[in-house]
């Protein structure tokens, strides 16, 4: 008797010791869960920053990666409510492009609060815990497109923007910058800013209006490629092209074929692929208490036809 409770105990022991061992292997390999929230992903800028994001991803085999996005970019509290999931799930780290600074702010706190570092991807957001900022100086590329401008119209005639949501920084920047640039040429009249949401089919429907209410426009920025390209249609139905400079933000593939073919004039540079993929490094890094860049400049330049070809390629 005695010999049969001693062998059970040996099996027992025996049992526990590779259960232990089973839960050990377990932890040890437990990948971190990194999520990419973005404001949608109904076009190609978005497009190309999710497929930096997975390269970063997939170079780290510890890694599991998800990307998550609104229909639209203005659906801001469909993000909020994908936010708060993530937050509930205890991911590793959230990469975070807001689609409003007032609404994203406070999960972002309770992000924070649940110890989930947060990378902010894109737009920018006066919160001081974001562990970094990954994107470009969206106030220089609105000059940048404002120096262009006044040198295509010779400093002389009306000027217009089409504008992404109101209240997102990104395009207040871009706004703002090419503002401060126009308001230094007295010939140039500035007509209006008119929201169209980032939207192609709003974009053109905006320009409409513009050329209808402002037959002699000389120029319109449009502070993403999607209303530019609608606007480059609502132009061309009025057989107007190459007789109004149309300037978009991105440097999206269709935009800068537009270019290149002479049915916009330039576009603003962004490097989605690289944003998406240093943002990513970036929370990697945060979710493992390395060190991270608090701020990734990731540059911008003004693509026209003459070096189209070298963003195409």
């Amino acid at each position: 008797m005695g010999f049969r409770n001693r062998w059970c105990e040996a099996v027992a022991l025996a049992a526990a010791l590779v259960l232990a061992g089973g839960c050990s292997r377990v932890e040890q390999t437990k990948k971190l869960e990194i999520v990419l929230v973005v404001k949608a992903l109904d076009s190609e800028f978005w497009q190309r920053l999710k497929s930096g994001a997975e390269a970063a991803a997939r170079a780290d085999p510890g890694v599991k990666f998800a990307v998550l996005a609104p229909e639209r970019e203005i659906n801001i509290d469909q993000q909020v409510a994908i936010l708060e999931d993530q937050v509930l799930k205890k991911v590793s780290a959230l990469a975070v492009a807001p689609a409003g600074v007032a609404e994203v702010v406070p999960v972002l706190e309770k992000a924070k609060a649940a110890g989930i570092p947060v990378v902010i991807v894109d737009t920018d957001v006066p919160w001081p815990s974001r562990v970094s900022f990954v994107g470009i100086d969206n106030r220089l590329g609105g000059r940048l497109a404002g120096e262009y401008v006044l040198r295509a119209i010779g400093g002389q005639g009306k000027v217009a923007v089409i504008r992404g949501v109101m209240g997102v920084a990104t395009q207040d920047d871009r706004l703002a910058g090419f503002r401060e640039v126009i308001a230094q040429a007295p010939g140039v009249q500035y007509v209006a800013a008119q929201p169209a949401n980032s939207e192609r089919a709003l974009g053109m429907s905006v320009m409409e209006n513009l050329l209808t209410l402002h037959r002699d426009l000389r120029a319109v920025f449009a502070t993403n490629d999607q209303m530019a390209l609608g606007a480059m249609e609502a132009i061309a139905a009025r057989n107007l092209t190459g007789k109004i400079v149309l300037v978009g933000f991105d440097a999206t593939r269709e935009a800068v074929r537009a270019v290149q073919a002479g049915r916009m004039s330039a576009v603003m540079a962004q490097y989605a692929e690289a944003i998406g993929r240093r943002a990513i490094e970036e929370a990697i890094k945060a979710a493992r208490a390395q060190p991270v860049e608090k701020r990734v400049d990731i540059g911008t330049a003004l693509v026209t036809k003459e070096n189209a070809g070298e963003f195409l390629r």
